[in-house]
């Protein structure tokens, strides 16, 4: 197993995608993705901010990078997903019932939208939530923290369902893979603790190493300068526990001193992202043997003020290998 080492990410690119003015719409922020490749092309799912309206979500589709800015931006709330709050969103294909779904956090908690078509942005239901109401472990834990960032991943036989309370506890719930996206209500367990909440923050993210038989996690954490960063984990089991692979400052998974930026520093914030993945189905597989890439948001240093109002955009890492990863390569 490898030993707790940083990351070395040969490459920030420039901001990759940016606000797309809408009608109806005040864009000052772009947040959040989750991206899949199907169909020959990208499929990029984001928070943006409303100056007018609050948190909602968009949706692109492009080939090449190159076209991620300039390709056409789809408001969800277009959709039956509807207006009103919706941010963090999270996509997969569950293959079981052939049917695409969008998990994003909404004022019931976790919610969650499908559809056959990922290729029309107008076809997702309306949402449904996972749970009849916040669960007692979470009462009992958050605080004056917030629920948040809900991520789905299943194996053979589960599905779970993980959270955080920005009070420095991730959660985690489970259901069978029969059940899913039912039967979540009365299985929450707290999966991670630190007595830092800024240790452990928000945006859980938990992938399948390729063939491995172990799993990856990460969760952003603020760092002692302010700046978002991510931690690192690994386990062989979904439910862990969960040892350390790259989860400090100076040994990070991502952050500013891990990351080169070729034309500048852009953004010293290493922020709520995704891994790209290998495949696109529910167990949220990625190959710990090719040159990982990891989409992120982040904004310009010098920016401040309200939270809402800050100008995200979103950045695209690139691996210089070997890295910590490399251990779990199975060829």
């Amino acid at each position: 197993m490898p030993t707790r080492d940083a990351f070395n990410w040969i490459s920030s690119s420039e901001p990759v995608i940016t606000p797309q003015q809408a009608a109806g719409h005040d864009l000052v922020s772009v947040k959040d993705p989750s991206v899949v490749w199907y169909g020959g092309k990208w499929h990029v799912f984001m928070t943006t901010f409303d100056a007018k309206a609050g948190w909602t979500m968009a949706y692109k589709s492009f080939r090449n990078w190159s076209q991620a800015d300039a390709a056409p931006q789809y408001m969800l709330d277009q959709s039956a997903i509807g207006p009103g709050y919706r941010a963090a969103p999270q996509v997969f294909y569950f293959a079981p019932q052939k049917l695409w779904y969008l998990i994003f956090q909404s004022d019931g908690g976790g919610s969650y939208s499908t559809t056959t078509n990922i290729d029309d942005p107008s076809s997702w239901s309306k949402p449904k939530n996972f749970y009849s109401s916040m669960p007692q472990i979470i009462r009992d834990n958050i605080g004056q923290g917030y629920w948040v960032d809900f991520w789905t991943i299943c194996d053979d036989a589960k599905c779970y369902l993980f959270s955080s309370d920005d009070n420095g506890h991730l959660y985690r719930s489970e259901t069978s893979l029969r059940n899913f996206p039912n039967g979540f209500d009365n299985s929450t367990v707290i999966a991670m603790a630190d007595p830092n909440r800024f240790d452990l923050f928000e945006a859980s993210n938990v992938y399948r190493l390729g063939d491995s038989g172990s799993y990856l996690l990460l969760v952003e954490a603020i760092g002692s300068d302010g700046r978002r960063w991510f931690r690192s984990w690994t386990s062989p089991h979904i439910s862990g526990p969960w040892a350390p692979l790259a989860d400090t400052e100076a040994a990070p998974f991502a952050r500013s001193n891990n990351v080169h930026f070729p034309s500048g520093a852009w953004t010293k914030d290493i922020s709520h992202g995704e891994m790209i993945r290998a495949g696109n189905g529910q167990q949220l597989t990625i190959d710990p043997c090719s040159q990982n890439k990891f989409l992120y948001q982040g904004l310009d240093p010098s920016a401040g003020g309200d939270y809402g109002l800050l100008p995200y955009r979103l950045g695209l890492l690139t691996q210089q290998g070997p890295d910590p990863l490399d251990a779990y390569c199975v060829r």
